[in-house]
Protein backbone atom coordinates (compact mmCIF):
# COMPACT_ATOMS: atom_id res chain seq x y z
CA UNK A 1 0.00 0.00 0.00
CA UNK A 2 1.21 3.38 -1.14
CA UNK A 3 0.35 6.01 1.60
CA UNK A 4 2.13 9.04 2.60
CA UNK A 5 3.39 9.38 6.12
CA UNK A 6 3.76 11.94 7.67
CA UNK A 7 5.68 12.72 11.11
CA UNK A 8 5.42 15.38 13.92
CA UNK A 9 8.44 17.24 14.15
CA UNK A 10 9.23 18.36 18.08
CA UNK A 11 12.05 20.39 18.67
CA UNK A 12 14.50 20.05 21.54
CA UNK A 13 17.93 22.02 23.23
CA UNK A 14 19.70 20.32 21.21
CA UNK A 15 17.59 21.81 17.25
CA UNK A 16 16.31 25.08 18.33
CA UNK A 17 18.07 28.10 17.07
CA UNK A 18 17.72 30.67 18.96
CA UNK A 19 18.33 34.54 17.74
CA UNK A 20 18.97 38.25 19.39
CA UNK A 21 16.64 40.83 17.81
CA UNK A 22 16.05 44.34 19.11
CA UNK A 23 12.91 46.07 19.95
CA UNK A 24 12.91 49.82 19.83
CA UNK A 25 9.86 50.73 22.31
CA UNK A 26 9.18 54.40 21.12
CA UNK A 27 5.81 55.59 20.80
CA UNK A 28 4.50 51.78 21.37
CA UNK A 29 1.22 51.02 23.23
CA UNK A 30 2.41 49.23 26.29
CA UNK A 31 0.14 46.12 25.88
CA UNK A 32 0.56 45.83 21.95
CA UNK A 33 4.50 46.14 22.55
CA UNK A 34 4.46 43.27 25.21
CA UNK A 35 2.08 40.62 23.57
CA UNK A 36 4.24 40.89 20.69
CA UNK A 37 7.28 41.01 22.85
CA UNK A 38 6.29 37.58 25.07
CA UNK A 39 5.49 35.66 22.04
CA UNK A 40 8.75 35.91 20.29
CA UNK A 41 10.23 35.17 23.61
CA UNK A 42 8.35 31.88 23.27
CA UNK A 43 8.64 30.92 19.82
CA UNK A 44 4.99 30.97 18.65
CA UNK A 45 6.78 33.40 15.47
CA UNK A 46 8.39 30.12 14.32
CA UNK A 47 7.02 27.27 12.26
CA UNK A 48 9.33 24.62 14.66
CA UNK A 49 7.27 25.87 17.82
CA UNK A 50 6.86 23.48 20.36
CA UNK A 51 5.16 24.01 24.04
CA UNK A 52 7.35 22.49 25.97
CA UNK A 53 11.06 23.78 24.99
CA UNK A 54 12.16 27.49 25.21
CA UNK A 55 12.47 27.76 21.42
CA UNK A 56 12.18 32.02 21.55
CA UNK A 57 14.73 34.29 20.75
CA UNK A 58 16.34 36.91 22.64
CA UNK A 59 14.50 39.94 22.66
CA UNK A 60 16.09 43.74 23.96
CA UNK A 61 13.70 46.04 24.13
CA UNK A 62 15.37 49.47 24.06
CA UNK A 63 14.02 53.29 24.90
CA UNK A 64 11.90 51.47 27.61
CA UNK A 65 10.90 55.24 29.28
CA UNK A 66 9.18 56.28 25.63
CA UNK A 67 6.51 53.89 26.18
CA UNK A 68 3.39 55.35 26.09
CA UNK A 69 0.06 54.27 28.08
CA UNK A 70 -3.47 55.00 26.74
CA UNK A 71 -6.13 56.91 28.59
CA UNK A 72 -5.76 57.82 32.01
CA UNK A 73 -3.65 54.22 33.14
CA UNK A 74 -0.81 56.57 33.33
CA UNK A 75 -2.31 58.10 36.68
CA UNK A 76 -4.68 55.43 37.25
CA UNK A 77 -3.36 52.23 36.66
CA UNK A 78 -1.94 50.96 39.71
CA UNK A 79 0.77 48.16 40.65
CA UNK A 80 0.73 46.01 44.13
CA UNK A 81 3.30 44.33 46.28
CA UNK A 82 3.74 42.95 49.69
CA UNK A 83 6.45 43.16 51.88
CA UNK A 84 5.82 39.89 53.37
CA UNK A 85 5.17 42.12 56.68
CA UNK A 86 1.36 42.59 58.28
CA UNK A 87 -0.72 45.83 56.74
CA UNK A 88 2.39 45.56 54.14
CA UNK A 89 0.71 46.05 50.99
CA UNK A 90 2.45 49.05 48.88
CA UNK A 91 0.91 50.73 45.42
CA UNK A 92 2.60 52.66 42.72
CA UNK A 93 0.78 54.15 39.83
CA UNK A 94 2.19 53.45 36.70
CA UNK A 95 3.61 57.20 36.47
CA UNK A 96 5.78 56.88 39.47
CA UNK A 97 7.45 53.43 37.97
CA UNK A 98 7.84 55.05 34.68
CA UNK A 99 9.57 58.23 36.63
CA UNK A 100 11.53 55.93 38.94
CA UNK A 101 11.83 52.51 37.42
CA UNK A 102 10.92 53.11 33.65
CA UNK A 103 12.02 49.25 32.52
CA UNK A 104 9.83 47.86 34.91
CA UNK A 105 6.55 48.37 33.51
CA UNK A 106 7.69 46.62 30.41
CA UNK A 107 9.11 43.53 32.17
CA UNK A 108 6.10 43.34 34.60
CA UNK A 109 4.30 43.49 31.35
CA UNK A 110 5.59 40.80 29.55
CA UNK A 111 6.14 38.60 32.55
CA UNK A 112 2.30 38.48 32.80
CA UNK A 113 2.12 37.01 29.41
CA UNK A 114 4.11 34.35 29.98
CA UNK A 115 3.24 30.43 31.25
CA UNK A 116 3.34 30.53 35.11
CA UNK A 117 5.43 27.85 35.58
CA UNK A 118 9.47 26.64 35.31
CA UNK A 119 9.52 27.28 31.69
CA UNK A 120 7.82 30.59 31.57
CA UNK A 121 10.50 31.41 34.63
CA UNK A 122 13.33 30.23 32.08
CA UNK A 123 12.37 32.37 29.37
CA UNK A 124 11.84 35.33 31.26
CA UNK A 125 15.29 35.78 31.63
CA UNK A 126 15.65 35.75 27.69
CA UNK A 127 14.22 39.27 27.78
CA UNK A 128 16.46 42.70 28.53
CA UNK A 129 14.62 46.11 29.17
CA UNK A 130 16.64 49.04 28.90
CA UNK A 131 16.44 52.53 29.30
CA UNK A 132 17.84 54.45 26.17
CA UNK A 133 19.03 53.29 22.83
CA UNK A 134 21.74 51.62 23.97
CA UNK A 135 22.19 48.10 25.26
CA UNK A 136 25.26 45.85 26.07
CA UNK A 137 24.72 42.76 24.06
CA UNK A 138 26.51 43.95 20.68
CA UNK A 139 28.84 41.28 20.85
CA UNK A 140 25.40 38.74 19.80
CA UNK A 141 25.14 41.04 16.68
CA UNK A 142 21.71 41.54 17.44
CA UNK A 143 19.02 42.50 14.32
CA UNK A 144 16.63 45.16 14.53
CA UNK A 145 13.12 44.17 13.89
CA UNK A 146 9.73 46.07 13.91
CA UNK A 147 7.07 44.89 15.33
CA UNK A 148 4.31 45.99 12.86
CA UNK A 149 5.39 43.00 10.65
CA UNK A 150 4.38 40.52 13.46
CA UNK A 151 0.65 39.79 14.10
Amino acid sequence: MDTLSYKTVSANNATVTKEWVVVDATDQTLGRLSSKVAKILRGKNKPSFTPHVDCGDNVIVINAEKIRLTGNKLTKKEYLRHTGYPGGQRSMTAEDILAKYPERLIEKAVKGMLPKNRLGRKIYTNLKVYVGGEHNQEAQQPKVINLDDIK
